[in-house]
């Protein structure tokens, strides 16, 4: 195991399945890095979360795993309020879903915000590159 990694990564999961969330978490522990996890259940959740904390001046997330498929507000449509904010922050934010669709993974490389498309699940060597990059 690798050791703990000192600086804390913020990480947002925007997914409305409980289960993934936990997975997530699970995965996150065995990474050895220090990661702050806060789960949203929809868009509108996670652009309501991310306003709060530019009103309060508290650091947004470094990474950000967004589901594509959640109501209310689902992955595409929090991706365009989310530029639509014109934050000019530096972080990475992936979709993370099931789907297998060709048009899903061409459609993520279409937003300048979005880094990449990773297929769930998510493996823990994944998320180790994935924080990694951060630091």
């Amino acid at each position: 195991m690798q050791p703990i990694h000192s600086s804390q990564i913020n990480l947002l999961v925007i997914d409305d399945d409980d289960i993934n969330i936990f997975i997530i978490s699970k995965i996150v522990e065995k990474t050895g890095y220090n990661v702050q996890i806060c789960a949203k259940h929809n868009g509108q959740l996670a652009i309501d979360y991310i306003k709060e904390l530019v009103a309060t001046n508290q650091a947004l997330p470094h990474l950000v795993l967004i589901d594509i498929n959640m109501p209310i507000l689902n992955g595409w449509e929090f991706i365009e309020a989310y530029e639509a904010l014109n934050l000019n922050v530096d972080n990475d934010m992936y979709m993370l879903s099931s789907s297998v669709y060709e048009n899903d993974i061409e459609k993520a490389k279409s937003y300048k915000s979005v880094k990449g498309f990773i297929s769930k699940p998510l493996s823990i060597d994944r998320l180790k590159e994935l924080l990694g990059a951060i630091h």
